[in-house]
Order: C-alpha cells, then sequence, then structure tokens
C-alpha cells in the first residue's frame, strides 16, 4: 500500500471529487443528449390560459404582447395579464393592445397585499381570474420564440403531466457579460431539466412555465412562502413536483427569450434574488445540488494542488479526461437548446463558475430584500 503522503491523499481527494462530477455528467445530464419527446400522430390541443404579471412594464408590453396574440393555436386559449399597480403607461398601453388586437384579458390590481412581497399576489390572483384548467406563464420581458410555443408546452397535458418545464433562454448580444448570463441559464436548466427526466424535479423558471390550475388550488397556492419575495416559480414547483407529475419541453420552438441585464451590477442583483430561494428547496434537492457544485467548486483547486504536490502528469490527465467528457455532453446539450455557439466557451465558463459560487454562496444565508421588480 502507498505511503499516504500529503500528495498521494490530495490525489485521492482529487479521484473522489471528479468521479462525483462523472456521477453527475453520466447519470443526470446524459439523459438531455439522449432525450426524445413522444412523436404524435395527432395533435390534441388543450384550452390553455397564458398569464403575465407585471409591474411598471409598459415598454416591455408593448413589444412583447403581440407575440403571445400571434401564437398558432386554433383551440380555445386565454390571454391574460396583470398589470400589477403601475404607475407608468401600462394601464393605456394594454388598452390599446386590446383594442388592436382584441383576444386579450387584463386584471388591473389597484392595492397592494400586506405582507407578501415579490409577485405571489398578482400571479395568485392571475391564477384565480384564468378560465382554463391550464395554466402557461411566462414574464412581461419574455416573447416566445415562435409561433409554435403555445402547441409545444401544452403538448405533454396529452400523457397526463400536472407541471411542464420549459426552457427560458435569453437574447444573444456581443459582450462577455451576455455569454456568462447565458451559460449560467443553461447551466441551470441542465440541471433541473435533467433532474426531472431522473425522477427529481425540484425547480422550473417562471419565464416558461406551466401546470394545471386544480394542481395550484389543491397545495394552496403560494401558502407557506408568501413571506418571500422570490419563489414563485422555482420554491412551488420544489413542493408540488413528483417523478410521475413533470414533464420537460425542449424543443427550441417552446423556449421563450428574454433582454439580458447589460451591466454587471444589474446582472448580480437579479442573481442575488434568484440565488437566495434554494436554502429552502426540500433536503434532498439541496444535498444533490450542493454536492454538484461543492465538487465544481473544488476540482480545479485540487487539480492544482496535485499537480504541485503529487504529479502534474496525473493532475492534468484527469483534468483532460474531465474536460473531454464535460465539453462533449455540454456541447451536445447546447446544440438542443439553441446554444450552440457557446460551445467553444464550456471550459472557461467552468472556470468562471468557480468565481460565481463565491459571489453568490453568501446569498444562501444572507436576508432576501422585499420586492420584485
Amino acid at each position: 500500500m502507498p505511503d499516504l503522503t500529503p500528495g498521494y491523499i490530495i490525489f485521492i481527494v482529487l479521484l473522489l471529487f471528479t468521479a462525483v462530477l462523472l456521477f453527475y455528467y453520466f447519470y443526470f445530464f446524459l439523459r438531455l443528449v439522449f432525450f426524445r419527446p413522444k412523436v404524435r400522430k395527432t395533435m390534441q390541443q388543450q384550452p390553455v390560459s397564458i398569464i403575465v404579471c407585471g409591474k411598471d412594464e409598459a415598454r416591455n408590453f408593448t413589444r412583447n404582447i403581440p407575440g403571445l396574440i400571434f401564437q398558432e393555436y386554433a383551440t380555445s386559449h386565454q390571454i391574460l395579464v396583470v398589470n400589477d399597480n403601475s404607475v407608468d403607461d401600462s394601464k393605456f398601453i394594454l388598452q390599446e393592445l386590446h383594442a388592436k388586437y382584441g383576444g386579450l384579458s387584463v386584471l388591473n390590481l389597484q392595492q397592494n397585499a400586506q405582507h407578501i412581497p415579490g409577485k405571489k399576489y398578482p400571479l395568485s390572483m392571475g391564477i384565480r381570474e384564468a378560465v382554463h384548467e391550464i395554466l402557461l406563464l411566462t414574464d412581461a420581458d419574455c416573447v416566445p420564440a415562435t409561433e409554435f410555443w403555445l402547441q409545444k408546452m401544452q403538448e405533454p397535458y396529452e400523457d397526463g403531466a400536472d407541471i411542464v418545464l420549459g426552457y427560458g433562454a435569453y437574447h444573444k448580444h456581443p459582450g462577455f457579460l451576455n455569454k456568462v448570463i447565458r451559460y449560467e441559464t443553461f447551466h441551470s436548466a441542465l440541471q433541473y431539466l435533467s433532474y426531472a427526466l431522473a425522477g427529481h424535479p425540484y425547480m422550473g423558471v417562471g419565464r416558461n412555465l406551466s401546470y394545471k390550475k386544480s394542481l395550484f388550488l389543491n397545495n394552496k397556492g403560494f401558502s407557506g412562502i408568501n413571506h418571500l419575495p422570490g419563489g414563485d416559480d422555482d420554491l412551488f414547483i420544489n413542493k408540488v413536483a413528483t417523478p410521475h407529475n413533470t414533464a420537460i419541453v425542449i424543443d427550441p420552438a417552446a423556449h421563450t427569450l428574454s433582454s439580458p441585464k447589460r451591466t454587471w451590477k444589474e446582472w448580480k442583483n437579479q442573481k442575488n434574488r434568484h440565488f437566495s430561494t434554494s436554502k429552502y428547496y426540500k433536503t434532498k434537492h439541496k444535498i444533490l445540488l450542493g454536492l454538484y457544485s461543492l465538487s465544481h467548486f473544488l476540482f480545479y483547486f485540487l487539480v492544482i494542488a496535485c499537480c504541485l504536490g503529487f504529479d502534474w502528469r496525473v493532475g492534468l490527465g484527469i483534468l483532460a479526461g474531465k474536460s473531454i467528457i464535460q465539453q462533449l455532453i455540454f456541447s451536445r446539450v447546447m446544440k438542443r437548446l439553441n446554444e450552440a455557439d457557446l460551445r467553444k466557451w464550456v471550459l472557461v465558463m467552468d472556470l468562471w463558475m468557480v468565481l460565481y459560487y463565491l459571489l453568490f454562496a453568501p446569498m444562501l444565508i444572507k436576508k432576501e430584500k422585499k420586492t420584485w421588480n
């Protein structure tokens, strides 16, 4: 048996954490590479209520609501916009859109709910006003990628699903920040979509999410998380999703597109809000996510330590092997999610994610701000 020198111990620990990462790559992420939706000979269209909540979103309403109105969908469906106490021109913009296109319902809220921060109150009001059982949620700053978004997102309900998780992408712009935002969005989707395929659904994103109205009402809506500013998408799904009631849709025709933040400060503030809710996930999900993040974070430090304290050829060999496997799997999933231009950035962004964990880990213990817009 080799002497347990510090260098040898570092080598063993590196192997251990590399094995953990490879487990996630092969057991979870590879499922998205081979995922094939059910081939349908006929397309049944369910009645659907599309719900959008917005506060002072006049510009986004003008730009994005037409994308909802012009969906190719012959069956009865409702487009409901919840205007949450806006002080800009949102009310008048929505009136003009209704007059011009029709097919648009508007719920104007004129008072705030006490002690319910975030958008859970306006969303709850919208869900109660929805006339159809199937709900399709998106945000005011989102637009469907194609006119077939509604059709694609409702298809899994034919197979008995109660929840459908979609992909909410960001528009592509020049610059490193845009690539960081889109890679982080991809990396998050890589996890929640593949975990759902593995029978461990734990979150969805409100930019592109669908579930049944009865599921919401039978589980008392957002009760239990009303005091939190976030969680109207991920924490609710974390509470109600099961291995048997959750489906995913990754077809690029079913994506939504949002405008990414243009400054690092704006993006950091946005991620602070999003990251702070993960502390409230079920224990099994926190363990799954935490083990992956810890292994991801420590891997590069252990590679450096192995090169310095054991054998640089072994350290670089492990780095190369892990990186090749990651590149192959991530690239295939990126192509399927219409993010193929990010494939050449995988290694750079994987290194960036180490800093990402350092930036946002404090949000696990920080008290949340009570705003949502």
